[in-house]
C-alpha cells in the first residue's frame, strides 16, 4: 500500500507530456556529456587497457610454446637413441634443461657451402675445400639445422595483427567500453533521477536494495571471467590446437571482442 505522503508528493510533481520530454531530454543530455567525459579517460589509459587485456593470452601463448620447448628436444633425443647416436642418460632431465632456459627449437634450412663457410671463419680446424666449385642451389645442398630462441623473441608467442588500420580500431573499442564503464555511475545516476520522480517510496526501495547487488554481482563476474576462466579456457583451446596439428596465431581484434564477449 504506498504511503499517502508518497501519494500527494507525485500527485504535486505531475507534469505536462512536453514538460517530461523535457526532463528527459535533459537526463540524456547530462548522461551524453558524462559519456564524453568518460571517454576522454578511456582514451587517455587506452594504450595501457590493451595491453593488460592481452595478459592472459601472452602467458598462455608463453606456457603453449614453452612446454614445446620441453616435447621438441626430447623426441629428438629420442630419435638420436634410436639411431645409436650418444645421448644423456636421461633423457627428460636434459629437455627440461633445455626448457628451463626459456629457449625454442626452430628448424632452418642452410646451404651446405655457406655452413661449412661459417665453420671456417669460428674453427680454423675445419678444412677448406680442395677445389672451388660454383655454388649451386638445390634441395641436396640443403643441410635441416635446429637452432633455439629465447622465448621472448620468438615471432610465434605474440599477438599479431592482418591489417594497418586494426590496431587502431582495437584501440578505439577498448577506450570507448573504458569510457562507458567510467561514465556508468554518472548515467544510472542521471537516468534514475528522470524515474525515481515517478515512483512510490517501497517502489525506490527495491532499487536500492537489488542494483547495487546487481551491478557487483556484474563485476564480480567480469573479474572471475579475466582472471580465472580465461586461463582454463586458454590452456583447453591451445590444448585442442596441438591435438589438430594447428600453430595458434591470435589475432589481436579477435581477442578483445572474446574478452569483452564473455563477461
Amino acid at each position: 500500500m504506498p504511503d499517502p505522503a508518497d501519494v500527494e508528493k507525485i500527485e504535486r510533481s505531475k507534469m505536462s507530456f512536453t514538460d517530461h520530454l523535457e526532463e528527459l531530454r535533459r537526463a540524456l543530455f547530462k548522461s551524453l556529456a558524462a559519456l564524453v567525459l568518460g571517454s576522454v579517460v578511456g582514451f587517455s589509459v587506452g594504450w595501457w587497457v590493451v595491453d593488460y587485456i592481452q595478459t592472459p593470452l601472452r602467458d598462455a601463448l608463453e606456457t603453449y610454446f614453452s612446454s614445446q620447448a620441453q616435447q621438441l628436444p626430447l623426441e629428438r633425443l629420442e630419435k638420436m637413441r634410436a639411431a645409436g647416436r650418444p645421448v644423456p642418460e636421461d633423457l627428460e632431465a636434459a629437455a627440461q634443461q633445455m626448457a628451463d632456459k626459456d629457449l625454442v627449437p626452430r628448424d632452418i634450412y642452410v646451404l651446405r657451402a655457406d655452413l661449412l663457410e661459417a665453420l671456417r671463419e669460428t674453427d680454423p680446424n675445419v678444412a677448406e675445400p680442395e677445389e672451388s666449385e660454383p655454388l649451386q642451389f638445390s634441395l641436396e645442398d640443403l643441410v635441416r639445422l635446429r637452432v633455439y630462441e629465447p622465448l621472448a623473441e620468438d615471432s610465434r608467442s605474440r599477438i599479431v595483427s592482418l591489417s594497418a588500420h586494426e590496431p587502431f580500431m582495437v584501440y578505439m573499442k577498448a577506450s570507448l567500453v573504458v569510457g562507458a564503464l567510467v561514465a556508468s555511475p554518472l548515467i544510472f545516476f542521471f537516468i534514475w533521477e528522470f524515474i525515481a520522480a515517478g515512483l512510490y517510496g517501497h517502489e525506490r526501495k527495491h532499487i536500492y536494495i537489488y542494483l547495487p547487488i546487481s551491478l557487483g554481482l556484474f563485476f564480480a563476474g567480469a573479474a572471475l571471467a579475466f582472471f580465472v576462466v580465461f586461463d582454463f579456457v586458454l590452456d583447453f583451446l591451445f590444448w585442442f590446437n596441438l591435438k589438430m596439428g594447428i600453430t595458434p596465431t591470435p589475432r589481436i581484434s579477435d581477442w578483445m571482442s572474446f574478452v569483452l564477449m564473455l563477461p
